[in-house]
Order: structure tokens, then C-alpha cells, then sequence
């Protein structure tokens, strides 16, 4: 889709002022279940997270035999292990950007999904074979983002110089503390994986083996993939201005036995992305970089327990719509169904072809 059909700001903060409330609305998956709309999902395990619910179960199986967990995303935004409400539009620009960022990597990441005829990009229901999660996260690191997260290096680093030290060890990696700046590139990618648990923490691969999180084996495969689809999408995102810093990927077996991606790839939820002028130099505005992730909503929470206004909100919308532009070089093309409609519908054209 060529530039021009692009939605610009003007659009864009008029599309989410009239329809973001709308989109907002709607019952959870549990509730539709429930209330009879969906009833070939009775009697599935309805599994709630942060943005995305997951539905998998004995009745779910597909024709030849392979476990079905279908995944809703929502509008749900979470920072700092908080809920902090809805956002306009944020299931199906993250629809698009997954879907656009999975068909780059999937032949090297593997794949969970199931293709779907007639299935939209910005479906918010994904059908995918139930893996058997490894239960780590892998979070690849280009860039020391300055970060607010415990977990990240950027907060590691400042407790280092805090306490004086010159050197570092982050994720089994040795860093020289005094070489090291804030948003500045680290020597090389770094591969700084964490645990899966109620509150993740950053360890290294001798750690994940020992405690029998995974093989030596697994990790050496998803570390070298991971590494692979990184520089896959460095470089499709260097032709649209801008650098991937860093992003966090997970992984399951399948029935086959192999290793393939779970969940969403190459978000903005999951990954940071920065723009880079013509000579190749990072963008800054207001003395940081110009930023497509969930930063700038992390840098709106002043307070522990805070709930955005509809006025941040729909801030954070027009943010997340203006990168998918810039991340796909195509038009965001917003489905105004109501969202109950669109949940129902796309989940029987799953179900119909799957079953």
C-alpha cells in the first residue's frame, strides 16, 4: 500500500476520538463463552492474562489431531506489572505489526499458527497449536535502553556506577561499566534471557540448564534463531528508518517435537524500535530517542496504581497506530465492528476450517 493512502496525525486522532471508545467495548472472552455466543468453546479452559486470553482444551483438537489454544488479544495495557486500562485500537495494531513481523521470521523463528483462509491481519483471535511452553523469556539486547523496568541493563548499569564498580556481569555477559552510555549500542547483541515467574528476573543460560528450564540444546537453538530473525528484521527496518534495540520472544515444542516461536513477535509491546535519520544517527526529541514501544506509556505513570485517562489513552493510541504505519510502510485499516461481532465471527471462521 503506497504512502499516500497513509492515515496522517489529523486522522489518525480524529478515527480514535469518534470510534475509541467503541472499540473498547465489549465482553471478555469468558463472558461470551458464558452467554451462549461461542458454544463449541464450553467446557475449554479460558486462561486470563495481561493482554491476551488464551481458550485450549480436549474439545479443541483440530482434524488432524493437533492441540488448538486460540488467543484474544485485547485492549488491555500493562506497565511495571500493572494493568492500567484500555487503549483504543491496540488489539488490531498489534494484530497487524505480529502478523506483519511473522511472516519476516517464521521460517527461522518456526511457527505455532495456524493459517486461516479469509482470517484478517488484524484478527485479534490467533489460532495456534498448544506448545508445550519453555518457560523462560528471551529478550535479545542491541541498544542500553534507558529503562524504568527492574530487569533491565539500563538499572543494572546505574546501581553498578552507584556503587562504584568498573565492571559489570549482566546475564553471564562482562561489561565495562565506563564504556557503556544511556541508549547508547552495546558491543555487540546480547542475549540476556529471564525466568517466567511472578516476578521475572534476568539470569543467564547456566542458570536456565541447572535449574532444568531448559537443555543446553534448546537454548542453543533459540538463542541462534533468535539471533538470525534479529538481524532479518534489523535489516528490513533499516530500509523505513529505524533500529530494533531490543525485543523479547518465547518459545514452545510442538507435537513434532520442535522448537518454534509462541506469542507474539516483533510487537511494539515486545520489542523497542527507534528512528534513525538519513546519515544513520539515532532521532532524539527532547534529548531521547524517538521511540515506537510501550516506553512512552511506561513514561506517562507517575503514581504505583495508576489508571490512564481517556486523554492519555487516546495519546497512547494515535502513538501505537503512528508507528504500525512506520513499522509496515502500509495503512492502518481499522475494522469498526463492534468487538463482541468481530471476537464471535472470527472465531467460528477459525473453528470452521480447523475443526
Amino acid at each position: 500500500m503506497s504512502s499516500s493512502s497513509m492515515l496522517n496525525e489529523g486522522e489518525i486522532r480524529e478515527l480514535v476520538a469518534t470510534h475509541g471508545a467503541a472499540v473498547n467495548e465489549g465482553r471478555p472472552i469468558k463472558q461470551l463463552i458464558e452467554d451462549g455466543e461461542l458454544s463449541r468453546l464450553n467446557g475449554c479452559t479460558v486462561l486470563e492474562g495481561k493482554v491476551s486470553d488464551s481458550v485450549f482444551g480436549d474439545p479443541l483438537k483440530t482434524s488432524s489431531g493437533q492441540p488448538l489454544r486460540l488467543m484474544f488479544r485485547n485492549n488491555r495495557i500493562s506497565t511495571h506489572d500493572v494493568n492500567r486500562g484500555a487503549i483504543p485500537f491496540k488489539d488490531q495494531v498489534l494484530a497487524f505489526n505480529h502478523d506483519h513481523m511473522h511472516r519476516l521470521v517464521r521460517n527461522v523463528l518456526g511457527s505455532s499458527q495456524f493459517d486461516v483462509d479469509g482470517l484478517a491481519p488484524s484478527s485479534t483471535v490467533i489460532p495456534a497449536e498448544n506448545l508445550r511452553l519453555i518457560m523462560l523469556e528471551n529478550v535479545l539486547r542491541l541498544y542500553m535502553a534507558e529503562s524504568s523496568t527492574s530487569t533491565s541493563l539500563y538499572q543494572h548499569w546505574l546501581a553498578a556506577k552507584e556503587e562504584g564498580k568498573t565492571t559489570i556481569n549482566y546475564a553471564g555477559h562482562e561489561l565495562d561499566v565506563t564504556s557503556l552510555e544511556p541508549n547508547g549500542v552495546l558491543p555487540y547483541l546480547m542475549d540476556t534471557p529471564s525466568t517466567k515467574e511472578k516476578v521475572d528476573r534476568t539470569t543467564d543460560a547456566r542458570y536456565l540448564i541447572e535449574n532444568g528450564i531448559c537443555t543446553a540444546g534448546q537454548y542453543a537453538q533459540i538463542r541462534n534463531a533468535s539471533l538470525m530473525a534479529f538481524g532479518i528484521v534489523t535489516h528490513h527496518l533499516s530500509q523505513k528508518g529505524m533500529v530494533l534495540v531490543d525485543t523479547k520472544t518465547e518459545h514452545g515444542i510442538n507435537t513434532q517435537g520442535e522448537i518454534v516461536a509462541a506469542d507474539e513477535l516483533y510487537t511494539m509491546d515486545s520489542s523497542r524500535f527507534w528512528r534513525i535519520d538519513d546519515n544513520g544517527e539515532l532521532m532524539v526529541r527532547d534529548g531521547k530517542p524517538v521511540s515506537f514501544s510501550k516506553e512512552f506509556a511506561r513514561g506517562m505513570v507517575k503514581e504505583q496504581g495508576q489508571q490512564f485517562s481517556e486523554d492519555q489513552a487516546n495519546e497512547i493510541a494515535v502513538r501505537y497506530i503512528q508507528g504500525l504505519q512506520h513499522l509496515t510502510g502500509e495503512a492502518f485499516e481499522p475494522d469498526l465492528r463492534p468487538r463482541d461481532q468481530r471476537i464471535v465471527e472470527s472465531t467460528n471462521l477459525i473453528l470452521d476450517s480447523l475443526l
